[in-house]
């Protein structure tokens, strides 16, 4: 092992006990035995060929998902189910979530392949909602629903108060709502290939509304690139 790798798997060491302290603060005295799986990148998995942190990534999506949308309907009792979806997309977005990482340091807790290490990918939007998701993912694995909903809570914080002001800006929920005043069938997404490295892919995703194509985007995530897509879709549908 290199000098450089061990002072970063002293770093990374560090790192990861300040984030188990606050999480503890935030779920209790929780045993989660997923927790360094959680903070594993693929590129990592790649070399060392331990488990990476996508498949707890895919869970924690649907939990996060699932906790924001019981914190909404409890918070506003009259919202239709319209007005819920765009305020819950507001809330667990790519952007929101990595906002959230940056502000808990949680790139330095990430343990990231050599290549990636150079290319800054703990820095990256897409690779830090992914992280968010998968930590997520390992405390529902460990506490449940009840431990979930606590870190939930964390993340989007008194952002809940506002979110029917937040939801105004996000561009997927504001196509779907004009197009339906329309008369049209909601607008669906679909991937249409990734050019770049593995480790470093760009996303393109075509919007359509009913079988016809509008507009597509690019992003170093799905969800980028979807959001990307439904900005040119609006600036065609209100022409």
């Amino acid at each position: 092992m290199s000098k450089r790798e061990v002072l970063q798997d002293e770093s990374l060491q560090a790192a990861r006990g300040t984030l188990a302290g606050k999480l503890r603060a935030i779920v209790g005295d929780l045993d989660i035995p997923r927790f360094e799986e959680a903070l594993t990148h693929p590129s990592y998995s790649n070399e060392a060929r331990v488990r990476d942190n996508q498949r707890l990534e895919f869970l924690g999506d649907a939990v996060l998902e699932l906790c924001v949308s019981e914190l909404l309907v409890t918070a506003y009792p009259d919202a239709d189910e319209g007005a819920l979806t765009r305020m819950r997309a507001a809330l667990v977005n790519g952007n929101a979530l990595a906002e959230w990482a940056r502000e808990q340091n949680l790139g330095d807790c990430l343990a990231v392949g050599k290549g990636a290490l150079s290319s800054r990918d703990r820095e990256q939007t897409n690779v830090l909602a992914d992280l968010v998701e998968a930590i997520a993912a390992a405390i529902y694995d460990a506490g449940g629903l009840p431990s979930a909903r606590l870190f939930m809570r964390a993340i989007v914080g008194e952002k809940v108060a506002n979110a029917d002001q937040i939801s105004s800006l996000d561009p997927k929920s504001d196509l779907q709502e004009f197009v339906q005043s329309q008369g049209k069938p909601t607008p669906t997404y679909r991937h249409v290939g990734t050019v770049g490295s593995q480790h470093e892919p760009t996303f393109e995703v075509a919007v359509l509304v009913g079988d016809e194509e509008v507009a597509r985007g690019t992003g170093r995530s799905k969800r980028q690139a979807e959001r990307a897509a439904a900005e040119a879709a609006l600036r065609v549908v209100k022409l």
